[in-house]
């Protein structure tokens, strides 16, 4: 994860290339909050335990260190004057010092480092990569202890939140895959429809893969989920580049066959013929600069289908009709999507 993190004081900023492989655990360092990970019971010491009474709390509690908490001189409650660790405590012991207050061997509270407990998680472990420290007092608005955040409780708070969507995940695997047979009529569809903007590169292939997921949450078998995702990425892509104002993606679902569609209200295609020879595209130089328009878009799409129709009528727009027949051995099934995924 370091990679896409701070790295000293320089922040390197995350691309669209980036983001695109970004895992799950990285994106949960993204929205946990440091709140939702810390440890709320801090065991503490006032500042006239000894360093020989560390010894016990330490080693009753199984932690490597604790904050110094003094009683308010308005009686509201306690502050934390410092923190005290087992280097301190070692430190102590070997200088034969068992009895001196931990005051004398603890990091004052003006030199702590501390988090918010509305921070993300990544930047607890951006100060953790930075300061080399083990543990941070985790403070509220009002510069109040709540909470400690050490390494091991990141590892065990994003596991945690992993196994929820795991659970999550499989429950809604659970319901899709249970979809057709659980709906008595004598033609079931799904339908699945989504608005795609002319230009709007930022966007492009997310349609085709909430598609796939769609169909893998279904129980679709890996490699039918990515002929389809191939296709409705090609023709996703074709609307952004090609069309005036975008267009609609609509994909109809059934138990024997996957029907991909997409319409645009121009500028059409005036040779149809000679727009399905690989290579021959008529996307900008800008466009091609960005790694877009390389003229494989239908070729490919061509490759995944087993019937492609276009009906273009230049300048009124372009109908692109695409679909899979489904044998029973890729009819949909109940299955895990995590399985699904891994092959």
């Amino acid at each position: 994860m370091t990679d896409l993190l701070s790295s000293g004081h320089d922040k390197r900023i995350i691309t669209d290339q980036d983001a695109k492989g970004i895992t799950r655990v990285e994106e949960l360092a993204y929205d946990l909050k440091v709140s939702e990970v810390m440890t709320r019971d801090v065991k503490s010491l006032p500042p006239e335990a000894t360093m020989i009474e560390l010894v016990e709390l330490f080693r009753q509690n199984r932690i490597s260190g604790a904050p110094v908490m003094a009683r308010r001189s308005d009686g509201t409650g306690e502050t934390m004057v410092g923190i005290v660790s087992m280097e301190d405590l070692i430190h102590a012991l070997t200088g034969n010092d068992h009895y001196a207050p931990a005051t004398k061997y603890m990091t004052p509270a003006q030199l702590l480092v501390t988090i918010r407990d509305t921070d993300p998680v990544v930047e607890a472990l951006e100060l953790f990569t930075r300061t080399r420290l083990g543990r941070l007092p985790v403070v509220d608005r009002d510069g109040r202890l709540v909470g400690m955040i050490t390494k091991g409780d990141v590892t065990r708070g994003v596991l945690a939140a992993l196994q929820k969507d795991y659970h999550a995940e499989e429950l809604r695997v659970y319901r899709a895959s249970h979809l057709f047979e659980d709906i008595n009529s004598d033609r079931t569809s799904l339908i699945l429809r989504y608005n795609i903007a002319a230009r709007d590169f930022n966007h492009g292939g997310n349609a085709s893969s909430n598609i796939k997921r769609a169909l893998l949450r279904l129980g679709a078998n890996p490699q039918l989920a990515r002929r389809c995702g191939i296709a409705v990425y090609e023709a996703e892509i074709n609307l952004i580049i090609h069309t005036n104002h975008g267009g609609i993606l609509r994909v109809q679902i059934e138990p024997n066959r996957i029907l991909m569609r997409t319409t645009d209200d121009g500028p059409g295609i005036p040779d149809v013929e000679q727009a399905m020879q690989a290579g021959y595209s008529t996307a900008t130089e800008a466009v091609r600069e960005m790694g877009f328009g390389a003229g494989m878009g239908l070729a490919n799409i061509r490759r995944c289908v087993d019937r492609m129709h276009i009906e273009s009528a230049p300048p009124r727009g372009t109908v692109l009709e695409m679909e899979i027949y489904l044998a029973d051995k890729e009819g949909f099934r109940e299955s895990s999507y995590f399985d699904e995924e891994k092959e």
